[in-house]
């Protein structure tokens, strides 16, 4: 099943909260690590917010638990950005939810792996 054809929003498997699907685009490392090809597509609960797509993230990729969030902090590694809908969403709160263009499916919430240095 493709994302055009799922729906995008549907009740959670064994509650009754409703989730999300988003789209989300990793680095080459970081789906080299996790073992994906592509896009990655994340049921997360309603509201969707970044903290509750990269929570989802590492639930289902495991491996990846310390590579965008800090272990203890749960704060933004500092060599990693996030950017959706054509906004810069790295220096907001984990608490912020996502543009509802990635809410709708049209748009990936994006993870770049920043570089330093000329």
């Amino acid at each position: 099943m493709t994302v055009d054809e799922a729906p995008r929003r549907s009740a959670a498997r064994g509650g009754s909260g409703a989730v999300v699907r988003v789209r989300v685009v990793l680095p080459e490392h970081l789906r080299t690590l996790a073992d994906v090809h592509g896009e990655v597509v994340l049921e997360v609960p309603e509201p969707p917010t970044i903290g509750s797509a990269l929570a989802a993230l590492e639930g289902r990729h495991p491996v990846l638990r310390g590579t965008i969030l800090e272990h203890a902090t749960r704060r933004r590694r500092a060599f990693v950005r996030f950017f959706a809908d054509g906004r810069d969403l790295s220096h907001v709160a984990m608490e912020t939810e996502l543009p509802e263009a990635v809410t709708r499916g049209d748009e990936p919430f994006v993870v770049v792996g920043a570089m330093a240095g000329g």
